[in-house]
């Protein structure tokens, strides 16, 4: 198993966390993984994306352009990146950040209302959190189990008592995101 994933948004929705703890949760799971943050100055406000692979096997190169998996919080990341899901892959995006859906036919595409099941649960928090754990719905890349031992390893210990907070928005992303049709 191999999966080459780019996840991006806007510098503060918890993306560049988001695949930090991806790529931990690989780790902890004996799993050869890499994680390359893109950002520029304006990394609050401004487009960040990260890079992650997982795999069951030694990884040639970080380098990728095209990608199995995409996950997009803001238009300008799914304009960016839709053309770069390879054809068979997955497209996540929170309906939230995105004026105009994704149109391809031969990706499956997802979508999940993070934002909304953030304000939901009254954190924003775990915006990011609730989109990993939609991701692990569609495509298990790493085990929740895995998952939680990597935010015990990244969070600082001052917030290890939030942990549980992320498990449930984990779970809660799982039951959020909705396979879109085909138009």
């Amino acid at each position: 198993m191999k999966k080459e994933i780019i996840i991006s948004g806007f510098g503060g929705q918890g993306v560049l966390s988001m695949g930090k703890i991806l790529a931990y949760s690989g780790l902890m799971e004996g799993k050869e993984v890499t994680w390359m943050p893109a950002y520029g100055p304006e990394q609050r406000g401004g487009t960040a994306n990260v890079t992650v692979i997982v795999s069951d096997e030694r990884i040639s190169s970080p380098i990728l352009s095209r990608y199995d998996i995409a996950i997009v919080l803001n238009q300008p990341s799914l304009d960016k990146f839709e053309p770069k899901v390879k054809p068979g892959g997955i497209l996540i995006y929170d309906s939230y950040g995105i004026i105009n859906p994704p149109t391809r036919t031969d990706i499956e595409i997802f979508s999940i209302s993070a934002m909304d099941k953030a304000a939901e649960m009254k954190n924003s928090k775990i915006f990011n959190m609730i989109v990993l754990g939609g991701l692990l719905h569609v495509s298990p890349v790493v085990t929740s189990a895995g998952l939680e031992k990597a935010l015990y390893k990244t969070l600082p210990e001052r917030h290890h008592s939030l942990i549980p907070l992320n498990m449930d928005a984990l779970r809660a992303g799982g039951e959020v995101i909705e396979k879109v049709s085909a138009k």
